[in-house]
């Protein structure tokens, strides 16, 4: 890579979008391109996990056997009818406004919190502590997106934020209905996929750009990808997942049974966008 600052974004996108980012970053390094090394990495929700990990000097051959394995104890979410039911009344009712639309979400996961709905705080941050190879912030530049529960406020949290990784990358993902907000010095935080499922415009500015994205697409004040992509000064490559990744993905993507195949699809397609990937990456 040249002396160009280069960023690597990874999206959120549940469990299954987990093991597509480190299939897909495997697959890449196997072809000779090494994310890896980025000097930003942004994390949303899923990509939160994906980036303390290799920031924090995790193999990613070791990670994606991680994978592989067979998901013993675990149990799948799901977003309920009625859950979507109320995301999609929220978006009617925030009328495109983004800050709006953020704040009763944020509402609806302290409801469900209140109604007993989510898993225990505590519980939550156990399984994403799990997931991490560290507690510490790595020395590298990584940013954690997240969103206030209450203000509707999109807050990013790195090394110099005070804020433990731990419960950064939790809140980054806290679904809002599924998984309960996180507390960080007395706020509630929820997901920062409530903005954007990959945040890609924190990556302004840097020459070189790759996007790994479980969920390229927005909806009413969800931006897309290519929207915050489009007019970037810098070479960008954007990597969503095919047909096979698709489907090897499924309807649920809070299923643990769907990690292996999602991670194997990912590793497939990364020789398909190799050189797509090192021309913006390498030049």
């Amino acid at each position: 890579m040249s002396d160009q600052r280069a960023a690597l974004v990874l999206g959120g996108g549940g469990i299954t979008g987990i093991a597509w980012e480190i299939g897909v970053l495997a697959g890449l390094a196997e072809a000779g391109v090494d994310l890896t090394g980025a000097d930003l990495v942004v994390g949303t929700s899923a990509g939160s996990v994906v980036g303390a990990q290799v920031t924090g000097g995790a193999d990613l051959e070791t990670l994606f056997a991680r994978q592989l394995e067979p998901p013993t104890g675990e149990k799948a979410a799901r977003m309920t009818r009625a859950g979507l039911a109320r995301y999609a009344w929220a978006l009617v009712r925030s009328r495109g406004k983004d800050v709006e639309f953020r704040r009763r979400v944020g509402a609806l996961a302290l409801a469900a919190e209140q109604a007993g709905l989510t898993p225990p705080e505590q519980e939550r941050l156990d399984v994403i502590g799990s997931r991490l190879v560290g507690t510490e912030w790595p020395d590298r530049a990584l940013t954690v997106t997240a969103v206030d529960a209450h203000t509707g406020e999109f807050r990013t949290f790195d090394r110099d934020s005070g804020v433990p990784l731990l419960h950064a990358v939790a809140a980054s993902c806290a679904v809002p209905g599924v998984y309960p907000p996180v507390t960080i010095d007395g706020r509630r935080y929820v997901d920062g996929g409530m903005r954007s499922a990959a945040n890609a415009d924190l990556a302004e500015g840097y020459d070189r750009v790759v996007v790994l994205a479980p969920v390229p697409r927005g909806v009413g004040p969800l931006a897309s990808v290519d929207a915050q992509v489009t007019g970037m000064v810098a070479r960008v490559a954007v990597v969503a997942p095919d047909q096979a990744s698709r489907t090897a993905i499924g309807r649920n993507v809070l299923d643990p049974a769907a990690r292996a195949g999602s991670a194997r699809a990912g590793r497939a397609q990364a020789g398909g966008v190799a050189e797509q990937v090192a021309e913006a990456w390498q030049g």
